[in-house]
């Protein structure tokens, strides 16, 4: 079962009137063994990430994607292998400050736990949502974290050592977005971390594990969804 909800937000009122966070969400069909954030890309909630809740719902979670956007540009859905959809996602990342996506994690969190009926609550985020999901590793108190290609992570590795619950990193090393000297330095400052894995995937590209459109890898996103589905059953039980 899936529908979509509102989110109470410290932030009060935005400039598009909103006074809460909107949010997808998927249900399984019995008790939820634990809460999944989906993270969205820059596309907003569109079929892609909306099928990530669905499989997690599947599995047994309770899935849910907040809009990342809600503040100035609620309910976009994006598709990224249109030209002039994938300029107007940059255009809404460009406006976009992610210290607002982790209060709005926190706020998510919170609302999980206190009226969902689930005790421990992870996060599967993409691209500006792999950088959140880093970001929320290291400011939040959520159980678990994965974050997929996430974007300029190598610009606040200083935060790394706040980082006191599981993250899992994908990194695709053919990644346009994030290049090998950002590569590097994630290497560098998270390999020894005793709460960070990370895993590379030899040649893909930014976008490698999308659910659908021409950036999906098949073999790739399949290997990166098991070592998440994995570490998120192994860290949420």
């Amino acid at each position: 079962m899936s529908d979509m909800v509102q989110i109470p937000t410290p932030d009060g009122p935005s400039s598009a009137g909103h006074a809460a966070i909107p949010a997808y969400v998927a249900r399984p069909a019995g008790t939820p063994t634990a809460a999944i954030i989906v993270i969205p890309e820059i596309f907003g909630l569109n079929p892609g990430i909306r099928q990530k809740c669905d499989k997690w719902a599947q599995l047994g979670f309770l899935a849910v994607a907040p809009d990342v956007f809600w503040r100035f540009a609620p309910g976009v859905e994006l598709n990224p292998d249109v030209p002039a959809e994938l300029e107007e996602a940059f255009g809404y990342f460009q406006r976009y400050d992610p210290t607002d996506g982790v209060a709005d994690i926190a706020a998510t969190i919170t609302w999980l736990r206190a009226t969902q009926g689930v005790g421990k609550v992870g996060c599967a985020g993409y691209c500006l949502g792999g950088r959140l999901a880093y970001m929320a590793a290291a400011r939040t108190d959520i159980d678990a974290s994965v974050g997929y290609y996430g974007v300029a992570i190598e610009t606040m590795l200083d935060e790394a050592a706040a980082i006191a619950n599981p993250l899992l990193l994908h990194i695709p090393t053919g990644d346009h977005l994030v290049g090998p000297e950002a590569q590097a330095a994630i290497h560098g400052a998270l390999d020894a971390h005793p709460k960070v894995t990370l895993h590379d995937y030899a040649g893909l590209d930014h976008g490698f594990a999308a659910e659908m459109g021409n950036r999906r890898n098949e073999e790739g996103a399949q290997l990166a969804d098991g070592r998440t589905v994995a570490f998120l059953k192994a860290n949420l039980a």
